[in-house]
């Protein structure tokens, strides 16, 4: 059994009778609503683009580009934001860049020509490039290997219900006050968060006088005489870049990631039309049955995390822990790919696939864990280099199926997504090591 698991283990032994704060879940708390407005931000211009065209004449090609603006703003930004979280620390980077999309979010409403919209839509992207990864190295530093699979399970859950929610609020509000009411009451929810985040959070669980000894010695855990491991972790730490771009640990990572995103941004591009057009379901139905895969993506986030730390916690191997749901979950999902693209039944075509997302979901608590397993002080730019190339994977599977359904064919896709999938699995089985360091040589 690995040293610091070993550590953690006396924690109740060397604090027996010492009642644990758990002020840890506050901050879990505070981050997983971060990742809820910022699905809700980038995912409301949809709800408001019909009226927008409308209003300024744009045709689906113009609107098209207004959504890629964002994608590829998210993508080239990951690398910049995660290192301006190792080198400054997550409080200053988040108490930056939350206002700063904010204020682009409220933007989008003044926008009123073609080049006006992709401008503000492109530098929102690259203000919400830097929060996932600068909220994984907040979490590197406020929680154990133990708790690291749950906690990004349960911050991805967050973000899937924003994208259920989303539709909700932002038609009542646009029938309300018009769409670009969307905008401003949306940007002021991250206005709120940030006030909330600089007067509560803190850097290090050391800074913070409400956690206790209970509580700080069951995150850095303890050595065998019952003294509290310092913090081995720097706030503010220099970037090996070299290190990290020639490990080819760190480029496993984020190919598995690649191929994990590819497949999961089916269910946020073309699977409405999917329904609609091959399936033939009417667009009542599409509303209903379209929730289907996001409620079992939840479900699946906050399984697949507690999964993994609940083997970590068993054996000690992180590698078996972060195998063992990651590689079967890709496999599984990929399985079902195939039913789901073949039957003649609409019904069981959106069964398999509602089961093929939990499944794929089962993935993104140990992917998001391993960078924190791998990336020490520079966890947030590796946590960016992993989610950059997932961003290209994404960007790449809507053209893919675009493209084969041009052609006649809306089986052929999920042929294509099951064999990237099943890529993804071999790769987690046989190359990714969650135990090997890519930024120490």
């Amino acid at each position: 059994m690995p040293a610091d698991i070993t550590a953690q283990s006396g924690v109740a032994t060397a604090f027996a009778g010492a009642r644990r704060t758990h002020i840890r879940w506050y901050v879990l708390l505070l981050i997983s609503l971060m990742y809820m407005i910022t699905y809700m931000d980038r995912s409301n211009i949809s709800i408001a683009a019909p009226a927008i065209a409308k209003e300024f004449g744009f045709s689906k090609t113009e609107i098209a580009l207004f959504f890629s603006a964002f994608a590829w703003a998210y993508a080239a930004g990951q690398v910049p934001g995660g290192w301006l979280a190792d080198f400054f620390g997550p409080k200053r980077v988040l108490m930056v860049i939350v206002p700063f999309w904010s204020l682009m979010t409220a933007a989008t409403a003044w926008a009123s020509s073609t080049t006006s919209f992709f401008v503000v839509r492109f530098v929102f992207g690259l203000g919400e490039a830097g929060a996932f990864p600068t909220a994984s190295r907040a979490m590197q530093l406020w929680f154990p290997k133990s708790e690291r699979g749950f906690v990004q399970g349960m911050t991805h859950c967050f973000s899937r219900l924003a994208i259920a929610i989303t539709p909700l609020v932002a038609v009542v509000i646009m029938n309300a006050w018009g769409w670009r009411w969307i905008f401003y009451i949306f940007a002021l929810l991250g206005i709120a968060w940030s006030l909330v985040f600089f007067y509560f959070y803190r850097n290090r669980p050391e800074d913070e006088e409400r956690v206790n000894r209970a509580e700080l010695a069951h995150i850095r855990g303890t050595f065998p005489n019952g003294e509290i491991i310092p913090a081995t972790t720097k706030i503010e730490s220099a970037v090996p870049w070299r290190t990290i771009f020639t490990s080819p640990n760190m480029w496993f990572i984020a190919a598995a990631y690649g191929c994990f995103f590819y497949g999961a941004y089916f269910y946020v591009s073309w699977f409405p039309t999917y329904l609609l057009e091959f399936r033939h379901l009417s667009l009542n139905s599409v509303g209903y049955l379209a929730s289907l895969p996001l409620i079992s993506a939840m479900l699946g986030d906050l399984v697949g995390g507690i999964l993994t730390d609940h083997i970590l916690r068993k054996t000690g191997n992180l590698k078996l822990a972060r195998r063992a749901v990651a590689a079967p979950g890709l496999a599984l999902a990929a399985l079902l790919l195939i039913p789901a693209g073949t039957t003649d039944s609409a019904m069981t075509a959106v069964l398999c696939l509602t089961a093929s997302n939990f499944f794929l979901e089962l993935v993104l608590g140990p992917a998001w864990a391993v960078p924190m397993d791998v990336g020490g002080t520079s966890s947030g730019t590796v946590t960016a280099v992993m989610n950059m190339v997932g961003a290209i994977g994404a960007s790449i599977s809507p053209l893919v199926f675009g493209f084969l359904v041009e052609r006649g064919s809306w089986v052929a896709p999920f042929y294509v997504t099951a064999g990237v999938l099943t890529t993804g699995a071999l790769i987690w089985i046989l190359l990714i090591d969650p135990e090997k360091s890519v930024v120490d040589r």
